[in-house]
């Protein structure tokens, strides 16, 4: 004959957790990737040329070229500033991971939006050329761009997509400083020792809950 319980079968922390761990670890390991090499890509591709041309000099034609540190410091910059962000997730836990997160996410979408619009900048050529001539008047002709700049917005969309990940999963990473404990319950708190010659001990045990005879 079989009894039938309400109460219900405990079920294995592996089954309770398993797919949400495994997603976390998979999105952590993504972002950390993304993150370290989207901010390495958009801080080499800023050192690179991005646009070049001639300028029209006393004399003759003088060939000028801007890197993308000439042309705008915001990649770089926002580069910086994300993997920076990307550190500090780990040091802040609830809603201070959230807001870290986002500002990841926003140095990446910074990052994009400034190097597509140097891209076709040439205002770092014409003050070469206005300084090279001593002509304020001064422009740049056969003005010709690199792919550098779209490399650098490359690099800033792997920081935005590790900054979407960490707002995303973020919750479950670890964090720097404390173990990643799986269950919320508290750990237990030591008992200090009771001494037995000590009544007054054993009385504030009891009002504090705590099994005086318990070892």
């Amino acid at each position: 004959m079989e009894y039938v319980t309400a109460v219900p079968h405990p079920r294995t922390e592996a089954a309770e957790t398993g797919p949400a761990a495994r997603r976390g670890r998979r999105s952590l390991a993504v972002a950390l990737l993304f993150g370290a090499l989207g901010a390495t890509v958009a801080l080499l591709a800023s050192r690179q040329e991005w646009c070049s041309g001639v300028a029209a000099v006393a004399g003759g034609d003088l060939k000028l070229s801007a890197k993308g540190s000439d042309v705008t410091g915001v990649p770089a910059a926002l580069a910086v500033v994300g993997l920076a962000a990307l550190v500090a997730v780990f040091a802040v836990r609830r809603a201070g991971r959230f807001l870290v997160a986002s500002l990841l996410a926003l140095s990446g979408a910074g990052a994009v939006a400034a190097a597509v619009l140097g891209a076709d900048d040439s205002s770092a050529l014409d003050d070469k050329a206005a300084q090279a001539s001593g002509n304020a008047a001064t422009t740049i002709d056969a003005l010709t761009h690199t792919a550098w700049p779209y490399v650098a917005a490359g690099g800033g969309a792997l920081i935005l997509v590790a900054g979407i990940l960490a707002v995303i999963y973020g919750a479950a990473w670890p964090s720097m400083g404390g173990r990643y404990e799986r269950s919320g319950a508290p750990r237990a708190r030591k008992q200090k020792a009771l001494d037995p010659d000590r009544p007054e001990d054993l009385w504030k045990a009891l009002d504090r809950g705590e099994d005086p005879t318990g070892a």
